[in-house]
This record gives structure tokens, C-alpha cells and sequence, in this order.
């Protein structure tokens, strides 16, 4: 078990990301001077106990070869939303799926993401996704990206509750 001093070192170590190592727990646990397991055990429990909220991993999909990259919007019903992305999910066909809320101006409630080699390769995708997800009868848009921005993951600062109290 970590002590109160080596959780308070590995929470600091990750607000910088995962190491880019074959093994990331055994580098943080040389950092800590500790066992890997002893960082598994506790980011396992950590995801466990709500400490962390989600993991991620951010991929440069241009450095792939995707270089193709699509933005799907769609405007469906919200009292269907759930069943409507769990159908396009299950394709296997987009790599991001998620709802934002309508805006003036922009209908569209449903996003999601194709990355392909070529614009014809993203165009064939989306249209095997409209035919395997039902989405034929849904309007939608095609946004093809232009520029490719730096991608970074989160990062955790410290916040202060409602007391005063500091936690990370």
C-alpha cells in the first residue's frame, strides 16, 4: 500500500499523462521507489472509489496515416438519443460518439467521428453507418476537417471546495 506521501507523488505524476513506456506502471513505480502493482492496486482503486473519473488516451491518428478526418452531425429525436448511439457505436465504424446540446442556428444534438486514409475511404464508411445504424431517415452533416491541432489529454488542477478545504 502507498503511503499518504507516495499517493500524493503518483496523483502529481499522472496530472502529466500516462508515461509513454511499454510498461507505464513499472516507470511510475520506479519513480516512487515502490512495486508495480502497488500503482496498479492503486489506480485500480482510485477508478474504483471515483478518485479518477475516466482514463483516456489521446491518439495522433495523422501520424497513422488517417488523414481523413469527418465530423458527423445529426439531428435526432432527444427522447431516442441512447438507442440512436448505441446503434452507431455498435458499427464498429466511428471512433467518437457523444451528444451536445442544440444551439441556435445548429439542430444538430449527435457527433461522431470517422478517421479515414481518404476522403472516398470516410464518405464509404459513413454510408455503410447510415445502412448498419438505421440513420438513413436522419438529417445530418458531414464536416471534413481542414487544420490539425495540437491534441493533448486533460489536466487536473487543484480545486477548492465549497469549505475552503484544498483536495486534488
Amino acid at each position: 500500500m502507498l503511503t499518504p506521501e507516495q499517493s500524493r507523488r503518483l496523483k502529481g505524476l499522472l496530472r502529466h499523462g500516462i508515461p509513454r513506456t511499454h510498461r507505464p506502471w513499472q516507470t511510475l513505480a520506479q519513480q516512487l521507489g515502490v512495486q508495480e502493482t502497488e500503482v496498479f492496486r492503486t489506480i485500480r482503486d482510485w477508478l474504483n472509489d471515483g478518485t479518477i473519473k475516466r482514463m483516456g488516451l489521446v491518439v495522433n491518428h495523422h501520424a497513422l496515416g488517417y488523414t481523413a478526418n469527418a465530423m458527423v452531425v445529426f439531428d435526432v429525436p432527444d427522447d431516442q438519443i441512447r438507442e440512436i448511439a448505441a446503434a452507431i457505436c455498435s458499427t464498429g465504424r466511428v471512433n467518437l460518439c457523444y451528444q451536445r446540446p442544440r444551439r441556435p442556428n445548429w439542430p444538430y444534438n449527435l457527433f461522431c467521428m470517422i478517421h479515414g486514409q481518404s476522403r472516398e475511404h470516410v464518405k464509404s464508411e459513413l454510408e455503410a453507418l447510415l445502412k448498419e445504424a438505421g440513420l438513413e431517415k436522419w438529417h445530418h452533416e458531414v464536416l471534413f476537417s481542414t487544420r490539425q491541432f495540437k491534441q493533448c489529454g486533460g489536466h487536473y488542477g487543484l480545486v477548492i471546495n465549497a469549505k475552503g478545504g484544498q483536495h486534488d
